[in-house]
This record gives C-alpha cells, structure tokens and sequence, in this order.
C-alpha cells in the first residue's frame, strides 16, 4: 500500500475536523507567535524561551510538592506537568538547531 501526500493530508484534515474542540490543546506559545504584528524575532524567541522555563519550574514544583506528601497534587497532575515541559524543551531544541543550521548555510554562501 502507497501513501500518497495528498491522501495522507485530507485524511490528517477529516481526523481534524472530528476532534472535539474542549480537547484541543492550545499552548500560550502558539498564542503568542499568532499576534505577530510588528514584534521581533528576539522578542518572540525570548517569550519562548521564557515560557519553556517556566513550564519546567512548574514542573519541578508539582513534582517537589508530590515527594513532600502534599495531597493536592495528584501523579497524573505532575506527569502531565513533567511531559508538557519535556515537549516544550525539545520543540526549542529542534528550533535552535534549525536556527544553527540557516546561520551556517548563509555564512557559507559567497558574497
């Protein structure tokens, strides 16, 4: 069996359409890259940045305040916590190494 681009999009675009909108996840990244109108790249990279770290201290929080015995914080929460951040954290590495790889090939080209 040949998976074809276009078949895979339009499928990727049914499955899409029959998700439910209350589980739709929606970082405040993504949110804040959407309101681009006149913000700078640096502005934007620091805010993510900014928002990785903040997802990780989070993180270590939920997980502090679990090994402490504090009843409010449930496992399930402070995975949850935990596997967010690690997705933020490689989603900023893969756009660092992109970044590296651009700034690499236009030093590279003759002038």
């Amino acid at each position: 069996m040949q998976i074809g681009a276009n078949s895979l999009l339009q499928e990727m675009q049914s499955l899409k359409g029959e998700i439910s909108p209350s589980f739709a996840i929606q970082p405040n990244i993504s949110q804040q890259v959407n309101n681009t109108s006149g913000s700078d790249f640096g502005q934007l990279l620091s805010q993510a940045v900014g928002n990785v770290s903040e997802l990780q201290s989070t993180s270590a929080n939920l997980a502090t305040r679990l090994d402490m015995g504090d009843t409010s914080v449930t496992l399930s929460d402070t995975v949850i916590a935990r596997e967010k951040a690690g997705v933020a954290f490689e989603a900023t590495v893969q756009v660092r190494n992109k970044l590296v790889e651009a700034y690499k090939e236009i030093m590279s080209m003759p002038v």
